[in-house]
C-alpha cells in the first residue's frame, strides 16, 4: 500500500483523524522534511523515515517506492491538501511507483485562509504560484479574478514571484492600489502578518511561508440584503 497524505497547513489541530491512523501505521513516513517534522510526533521508533527536498525529491520517491514494490506500507505526506498545491509532486510519486495512488484530503491553508478572513469560498478563488513551469497563464487568471470582482487566495511561489512580485505585477496590469490585502505567515497563529493595501505591498519581504488574501474592491451582495 502507499497513500498520499494531506498533513494540513503546519499544525497537528489540523491533520485529520484519517490521516494521523494513517502516518502512526505506516512501515514508512516519506516527504519534504518540513513536512515530516509536522507529523514527526505521530511517528514511532521503528517506522522508517525518508525526507528529501526539491534536489532531490526524484532519488528519494524511487526509494519509497521500491520499498512499496518490496510490500511496505508507506504513506507520503503533502502540506496542506495534496489537490490544493501539491498536484505536481503527486504526479511525481504516481510516476516513481508506475500507477495511481490513493489520497487522503486534508486541511488546506486555502480553507484556513477563508476562515481566517472570514471571506466565502462562492466568491473567492483561489490559485497557487507553487509549481515549476511558466506562470504567465496563472498571473493572467488572477489579473481577470480580480477584475471579475472576486476575492483571491493567492500562495506565491519561493523566491521568484512572492508577495511583493504578485503585488508588483497586478499594479503593473491595471489593478487598483486601493484592493485590502492580508498577507499570513504560518497559518496556525491567530493574527495576520501584514494587512495594508495592495499598493503598500510591493517591496515588501515576507517567509517562503507565505499566504495571501486580496479582496474584491466591492464586496458581492449576501442575498440577505431587506431581510429584517
Amino acid at each position: 500500500m502507499i497513500v498520499c497524505v494531506g498533513a494540513g497547513p503546519g499544525h497537528l489541530d489540523f491533520l485529520t483523524r484519517r490521516g494521523a491512523e494513517l502516518v502512526s501505521n505506516a512501515d514508512v513516513v516519506a516527504g519534504f522534511a518540513a513536512v515530516v517534522d509536522v507529523v514527526r510526533p505521530l511517528l514511532l521508533a521503528d517506522q522508517q523515515v525518508v525526507t528529501m527536498g526539491y534536489r532531490d525529491q526524484v532519488a528519494k520517491l524511487a526509494e519509497v517506492a521500491a520499498l512499496h514494490h518490496a510490500g511496505k506500507n508507506c504513506v507520503v505526506v503533502f502540506m496542506g491538501d495534496i489537490h490544493f498545491s501539491g498536484f505536481q509532486f503527486l504526479e511525481r510519486v504516481e510516476k516513481a511507483c508506475g500507477h495511481p495512488v490513493e489520497t487522503v484530503p486534508g486541511i488546506s491553508s486555502a480553507q484556513l485562509l477563508a476562515s481566517r478572513g472570514r471571506v466565502c469560498f462562492d466568491e473567492t478563488t483561489f490559485l497557487t504560484f507553487h509549481r515549476r513551469g511558466d506562470l504567465t497563464p496563472f498571473k493572467t487568471h488572477l489579473r481577470d479574478v480580480l477584475r471579475a470582482g472576486r476575492n483571491a487566495i493567492v500562495i506565491p511561489r519561493p523566491w521568484d514571484f512572492m508577495p511583493g512580485d504578485v503585488a508588483a505585477y497586478l499594479l503593473a496590469h491595471g489593478a487598483s492600489p486601493a484592493h485590502r490585502v492580508e498577507v499570513w505567515e504560518n497559518l496556525s497563529r491567530d493574527e495576520a502578518a501584514w494587512r495594508g493595501n495592495l499598493g503598500e505591498l510591493e517591496g515588501r519581504a515576507f517567509s517562503d511561508m507565505s499566504i495571501l488574501l486580496i479582496r474584491a474592491l466591492t464586496p458581492l451582495p449576501t442575498g440577505l440584503e431587506g431581510e429584517a
